[in-house]
């Protein structure tokens, strides 16, 4: 892929620990408003297990960067080949990280259920309470969608909700969130990509209940009528849009655009499929056509893991092409958002072993860990007054998402938001990326003194569902150099230290001091490692119990 320009921003930004993040409206929101009228268009696209790793073409340099680190000239790891591995074919989002900012340094929490919960409220697990993939949301959750509402905005979600609870759904259902229309998916995977329960929430339900439906035959341009969930989702998004267009083309609109794609399904030993041949690129067709995968169907042939998992993310990739041609003609002025919800998975099986490529050590790592294969993720913004080819290194987390988002729209960021009890009032985790994406900024957090923070708890299952119990529960916290990550199983708890700049995927921990006062004092410096790990490992104690 031909490179395109990089412009370099360093780490992190204002604000001490602990500060509550601002309510008025941040300059770069001013530097947006005089190019875009007073509420733009917003979409959010969400990209379902999907990590660096698999995307890593949207990062040109990435790779060879760090086969360098950790080969002979740098590291001299025996196994640094492994680094360099095969991602998917994702034409369309190269294209599109062309044409906005990227950020290189993004986390997302372990799980899905708790990314989600993160961005729509602006807050780390700790707050939200959803922890894994069998938590929910209550109701007492603060939503950016109802800010948005407020504003006069139009809000729909398509796809993957999960954010009311696994195969129950207790929690926050998306019109309880403040989305006047949902059509997709409550539960965490979907049964079949061509044959899978279609929910919906629209003006006729009340907004506790979920109806079930027929999952609707659609096309797209290229792509033949199908019921391929991916199909399904963007034909959904367009059809709606085309009719906020047409109703009340002087209102901004707000989508949730949530993918299924590339998770598995639930069947054991057929969890992978292979896309529809219209819905793939040469590559891809070609890759799946030499294993002898059967396009539009589970019978995988020869395919392997890693195949089938680069397959599905280029359907993926070619009907998020279809959206964003749609939005270019009709609403270029639209910003658009994409990311993963959290890394690659490895489950511990052949068939369901992912990773391949940008890291070395693979087995107990990647999706529901707070190694960096399981949460550092792509994330791509584009939109007026964004430089275009441009890449950011700022720490950033998905919970940063919420201001960002109420940034586009100009509408006030709130300081303090209900904890999940709705007892009382919790200060935002979420700071807007606006300074970074608008004025050119450096960091949204102090690089040195603050931190962002991702847990996960792993569920213990009986009989193929939850049982409520964990067996394990880790938190990592970094800032923009260190990482500490703890890991708490069978009663006791481990910790591991990184530089994360000079040994980004996690090959070599540092030492550990020997001990830490009861007061962590805010004057050590960047360099000063034995300050780094104190100052992070307090923070897992702010997050946890750790």
């Amino acid at each position: 892929m031909p490179s395109r320009p990089m412009k370099r921003m360093r780490r992190f930004a204002t604000a001490s620990l602990g500060a509550m993040i601002f309510c008025a409206m941040a300059p770069a929101a001013t530097h947006a408003e005089e190019k875009t009228p007073s509420h733009p268009n917003i979409m959010l696209i969400i990209l379902d297990d999907i990590g660096m790793d698999t995307t890593s073409n949207v990062y040109p340099g990435l790779i060879d960067g760090l086969v360098e680190t950790y080969g002979p000239s740098g590291l001299n790891h025996p196994d640094y080949a492994k680094i360099k591995g095969v991602p998917a074919s994702t034409p369309v989002l190269d294209a599109f990280a062309a044409e906005g900012m990227t950020f290189s340094e993004a986390w997302a929490q372990p799980f899905c259920s708790p990314t989600r919960a993160s961005m729509l409220t602006g807050l780390y697990a700790s707050k939200t309470g959803v922890r894994d993939y069998t938590n929910w949301l209550t109701q007492n959750s603060h939503s950016v969608a109802e800010d948005l509402k407020g504003a006069g905005y139009n809000t729909a979600i398509f796809g993957k909700w999960h954010m009311a609870g696994l195969n129950q759904y207790p929690g926050m259902k998306p019109k309880e969130a403040g989305f006047d229309l949902f059509r997709g998916n409550m539960n965490g995977a979907i049964e079949d990509y061509w044959n899978y329960t279609y929910q919906v929430q629209d003006a006729n339900s009340a907004p506790g209940d979920v109806r079930s439906e027929k999952a609707p035959v659609n096309s797209l341009p290229g792509i033949a009528p199908t019921s391929y969930a991916p199909v399904t989702k963007i034909a959904d998004a367009i059809g709606w849009i085309e009719d906020q267009e047409k109703a009340s083309p002087d209102k901004p609109w707000f989508v949730w655009m949530a993918y299924n794609l590339s998770h598995i399904t639930p069947q054991r030993e057929a969890p992978t499929v292979v896309p529809n041949a219209d819905a793939l690129d040469d590559a891809s067709r070609e890759e799946m056509a030499a294993c002898g995968g059967e396009f539009g169907s589970k019978n995988v042939g020869d395919c392997s893991a890693e195949a089938l998992n680069r397959a599905m993310t280029n359907s993926m990739d070619t009907t998020i092409g279809k959206l964003l041609d749609y939005i270019d003609r009709t609403a270029p002025d639209t910003y658009v958002i994409i990311l993963g919800d959290n890394g690659t998975p490895m489950y511990g099986r052949p068939s369901t072993n992912f990773i391949d490529n940008m890291y070395i050590t693979r087995v107990g790592r990647g999706k529901g860990t707070g190694y960096e294969s399981g949460m550092r993720i792509p994330l791509i913004i584009r939109g007026p007054g964004i430089k275009a080819g441009t890449t950011s290194d700022a720490v950033v987390h998905v919970a940063d998402l919420f201001s960002t988002i109420l940034d586009f729209a100009k509408v006030a960021i709130p300081q303090m938001v209900p904890n999940r009890e709705g007892t009382a009032m919790v200060p935002l985790d979420s700071r807007s990326l606006a300074p970074v994406l608008f004025e050119g900024k450096a960091e949204v957090r102090d690089p040195v003194h603050n931190y962002i923070a991702a847990e996960t708890s792993i569920p213990v299952l009986g009989a193929g569902t939850p049982t409520g119990e964990k067996s394990e529960y880790q938190v990592a916290v970094r800032n923009g150099t260190y990482k500490v990550l703890c890991i708490e199983k069978s009663g006791s708890t481990d910790c591991q230290f990184y530089n994360l700049v000079k040994d980004p995927i996690e090959e070599y921990p540092l030492q550990i001091p020997a001990n830490c006062p009861a007061k962590v004092s805010m004057s050590f410096s960047a360099t000063d490692e034995a300050g780094n790990y104190c100052f992070l490992r307090n923070a897992i104690r702010e997050q946890s119990d750790l």
